[in-house]
């Protein structure tokens, strides 16, 4: 497959990182001629200097051969206008990343495809919905739905009380015969290794465990880890750029109550008029006697998505010390993003992640339906439909010869989320979650391809 990227940020080199592990026909263009440098020499794609709005330069990249054109640079202008001309000049499948999350609000009303834009990716929505998300699963440091919740992704610190520390998966699994989750992966606590745990894995106190569930199998879990399951209701975001806009503006629509604290004036007041049901704050939020005025110890959780991410990370560092049981800090720098544990932070997003992992879906093979990558964790999910002729269908999961870096965490049928076990005997048409460390990718495609 033949895949042109124009931007080489954050989002478009993870991006095209990860589209060289699958051995694809990677353009990258960029105006930047040190950010194409940094691509070439740690990627093996073809990068080429220029806008990527230009004719010429689209040629140079034989856009009429590319089977997906992807825009992803910092300007909405330039990955629109670029999106149509690909698509004019004979690409498949054009995606623009969009910051005005109106486009993404009303494009049942405006039909984009008709202007040569077959997807619209904004990151500012998609962290605004991963906030939402995290907040709806209190207690859990990271979490993903698959299916509108059919299946639901969880992570979680084992404390000294959690009744399994000290048994091994299969003893887990023995005692708690009737339960609707299962661990899909594990990271000791002070390392950075991640572990697809088997039958003789033992779970250790200080793990962080991601388990994937069907329903009712996060209240389960909240009995079974000793912790005591409260709901959120009062919301602190500091931070009125446009995910903390997109995300007062979500969370007050679910009945959320929101404190929103912005120090520029002239924002704080536009916010206050387009959020009546917000309590919109003019105030510098990294100031503590500001944050004691507005009871910060009296919020259930704290977000922080200012423009800076050592602001976001210092200030949820600062709401913890007051009390408020859950934090989120939006950071832009990736290296940050491994971090959130160690540093006491509930839990970090990055919003061009978040984007990148969005528009990884569409270029899977093996009819991958969705995919993200786990917070913390050098693993993958991947959601895959089951077609009448793959390898794996009407096999028993015992008897299939999967890679031992990889587990299957879950299988959607006919609407119902199910937790398989070795017994479980796949059919067409199974929507499959699978859990694999990088390495395992190509190879578990192969089952469903």
């Amino acid at each position: 497959m033949k895949i042109i990227i124009a931007g080489a940020g954050e989002v478009g080199f993870h991006l095209a990182k990860l589209l060289s592990y699958e051995s694809q026909e990677i353009t990258l263009i960029d105006t930047k001629k040190e950010s194409l440098a940094y691509a070439g020499e740690h990627l093996d794609i073809k990068t080429i200097k220029g806008d990527a709005t230009s004719i010429a330069i689209l040629k140079e990249a034989r856009v009429e051969l590319a089977s997906l054109f992807i825009a992803v640079t910092s300007s909405e202008t330039t990955n629109i206008t670029g999106s149509v001309l690909a698509k004019q000049l004979g690409a498949q499948r054009t995606i623009a990343r969009i910051s005005n999350t109106e486009f993404i609000d009303h494009k049942e009303m405006v039909d984009f495809s008709k202007f040569g834009i077959d997807e619209l990716i904004s990151p500012e929505s998609l962290a605004a919905a991963e906030i939402e998300l995290l907040l709806n699963q209190y207690g859990f440091n990271d979490t993903y739905e698959f299916e509108e919740g059919a299946l639901t992704m969880l992570s979680l610190r084992l404390s000294r009380t959690a009744a399994f520390v000290g048994k091994t998966v299969r003893e887990a699994g023995e005692f708690y015969s009737d339960l609707h989750f299962i661990p899909i992966a594990i990271q000791r606590y002070g390392t950075q290794y991640t572990i697809i745990p088997r039958g003789d894995t033992q779970f250790k106190e200080g793990d962080n465990v991601v388990f994937m569930t069907s329903k009712g199998g996060d209240d389960e879990l909240f009995q079974l880890s000793g912790k005591v399951k409260v709901g959120i209701k009062n919301v602190m975001i500091l931070g009125g750029s446009k995910i903390g806009f997109k995300t007062a503006k979500d969370l007050c629509a679910s009945k959320f109550n929101v404190k929103l604290v912005e120090s520029r004036k002239s924002i704080a007041e536009d916010l206050a008029d387009r959020l009546p049901n917000a309590l919109v704050i003019c105030g510098d939020g990294r100031n503590v006697e500001i944050l004691d005025e507005e009871n910060i110890s009296d919020m259930d959780a704290f977000i922080s998505v200012t423009g800076n991410s050592e602001t976001n990370i210092m200030s949820c560092l600062l709401a913890k010390s007051k009390g408020v049981r859950k934090t989120i800090a939006l950071v832009e720098n990736m290296d940050y993003y491994q971090l959130s544990q160690s540093i006491g932070i509930d839990t970090l997003i990055n919003k061009k992640l978040l984007a990148a992992n969005n528009i990884f879906r569409f270029i899977r093979k093996g009819e991958v339906v969705a995919m993200t990558k786990l917070n913390n964790m050098n693993a993958e999910l991947l959601e895959f439909v089951v077609k009448p002729n793959s390898k794996i269908t009407n096999h028993y999961i015992r008897d299939l010869n999967f890679p031992k870096s990889a587990i299957f965490g879950g299988v959607i049928r006919n609407g119902e989320g199910l937790i398989p076990l070795g017994s479980f005997k796949v059919e067409a048409g199974d929507r499959v979650v699978v859990c694999c460390l990088p390495r395992s990718i190509s190879e578990v495609e192969t089952f469903f391809s």
